[in-house]
């Protein structure tokens, strides 16, 4: 097996001076706490952090070398090192030359609600088909997308990259380095507007991911997006050659024809570009119906095998943090737990409360929703929490328990009967949350990455191992 990186790909690619001995890398690394044995290491600098501080650590830790720009006698010492102006600009020549000395079929994921499940599912699906590459977890940022192009082997024949944003302008420079045949974006909502004036303007930052297109590439587009005609036109202005546009619109090129939707699956009907198809969805929910949609799209814009495609979508499951589901075995009152504790905007909340109200209690069981703030929504933020009221209401949810000052207007909003337990943060949830679970309720957490909600996942996720919980809470962490 050949290695992902030899020290002269390295130096051709970043022009950097090799220092130490020879070596092969078969993976790449910024982070010393989750580096492999073999991985090159680059000591890049965030805004919290600078990778130089842990180079030598990385190194003690089996790294084959790592690429810096400040160099000490004490990282001379451990271990090889490429020495070069700018370790961020390496990692961007790497995933430059990486894509470039490859023949995969990229394709290029955005949208302002389901980019990491679609880049998830696709992964699955082209696995089955040929040796496939993705972006791991939500690898989407400037630092996130060369590490992911960085770690594509020479031989893969599918690369799924993921492309994120929260203020205009980010999106170019990243599609341009990937430079995909395919770019998909789910949908258009109001997220980041703290960043800005209107949801065209986020509309036109995410219809940057053309920029990088490949001329005569392909752009799937939804169709029922009211900024659908925005988005097509900015694709053939940069050279798109074909749109294939997905929906319950009728000129929908994959176009869903019927739905039963299930608290654990979905049943699909659909055309796929002229081609019927049916098939199971293993993840529940409309939004992830939806999706899947773009999905085939995409598996036939890749000229991919459409029927094994369906075949495998009965087989998903839900990326961690964004509805991953939970058996919790706690003693006398066991419960469901709906991670969707990752992020979270409006869109995405509507979607998940309404997911939330398909599933059946146990008996006497209810379901619960337990929200965390929604971040970066500007001078609409108040209004927005608010607004979750009425969809909580049409999914017929027993019990809100809340917690972040903007959800503080959701809270005075709800019915006194739907009220759980309101916290300025989410540790003040933990405790009395996990007192008042009752056997068969149905828990959906969920918040933007900031608020933090994983705690109160993890709290709960600890109830079902008795020893376990009574550590934690002897330790005053639940």
């Amino acid at each position: 097996m050949s290695p992902l990186w030899t020290r002269a790909d390295v130096v051709a690619a970043t022009s950097g001076v090799a220092e130490g001995s020879d070596w092969i890398a078969n993976g790449v690394s910024i982070d010393s706490r989750t580096l492999q044995k073999d991985d090159l290491f680059v000591a890049i600098k965030g805004e919290n952090s600078d990778g130089h501080d842990y180079v030598v650590k990385a190194l003690e830790r089996g790294a084959s070398a790592a690429v810096v720009s400040d160099v000490t006698q004490a990282m001379r010492d451990a271990g090889p090192l490429v020495v070069v102006p700018d370790a961020l600009e390496a990692l961007n020549q790497l995933g430059r030359s990486a894509r470039r000395r490859t023949g995969a079929k990229i394709v290029a994921v955005t949208g302002s609600v389901g980019k990491t499940g679609t880049k998830e599912a696709l992964r699955v699906l082209l696995s089955e088909q040929g040796a496939t590459h993705a972006s791991a977890l939500s690898y989407n940022n400037l630092w996130g997308v060369p590490l992911s192009l960085a770690r594509m082997p020479a031989t893969t024949e599918y690369g799924i990259l993921e492309i994120g944003m929260n203020h205009a302008g980010e999106i170019t420079p990243l599609s341009k380095l990937v430079e995909p045949f395919v770019t998909l974006i789910t949908t258009v909502e109001a997220v980041h507007m703290a960043h800005f004036n209107s949801i065209e303007e986020i509309a036109d930052a995410k219809a940057e991911i053309f920029d990088g297109m490949q001329v005569g590439g392909i752009a799937i587009l939804n169709r029922d997006n009211p900024h659908y005609a925005r988005l097509a036109a900015r694709a053939k202005a940069a050279g798109a050659g074909r749109i294939i546009s997905f929906g319950e619109h009728a000129e929908a090129d994959a176009h869903l024809e019927k739905v039963a939707l299930k608290d654990t699956c979905s049943c699909v009907s659909a055309s796929i570009c002229g081609t019927p198809v049916t098939y199971k969805l293993g993840v529940p929910g409309r939004h992830i119906v939806m999706n899947s949609l773009a999905m085939l799209a995409c598996i036939k814009a890749l000229d991919a095998d459409l029927a094994q495609a369906a075949m495998a979508l009965a087989h998903l499951e839900a990326p961690t943090g964004r509805g991953e589901r939970h058996q919790v075995a706690a003693t006398g009152r066991p419960f469901t737990l709906i991670d969707e504790s990752y992020n979270a905007n409006p869109a995405s909340m509507r979607v998940s409360i309404e997911t939330l109200g398909r599933v059946e209690p146990g008996p006497r069981g209810r379901r619960i929703a337990v929200l965390g703030d929604m971040l970066e929504l500007g001078a609409t933020a108040i209004e927005l929490h608010r607004e979750l009221a009425v969809p909580l209401a049409r999914a017929d949810i027993d019990l809100v328990y809340a917690c972040g000052p903007d959800m503080r207007a959701l809270w005075e909003a709800l019915p006194d009967d739907r009220r759980g337990l309101y916290a300025a943060t989410s540790d003040g949830l933990i405790e009395p949350l996990s007192d008042a679970l009752q056997s068969g309720d149905v828990v959906m957490v969920k918040g933007s990455n900031g608020s933090r909600m994983k705690p109160v996942v993890e709290a709960l996720m600890a109830l079902g191992d008795d020893d376990a919980a009574s550590i934690r809470r002897n330790r005053g962490e639940i």
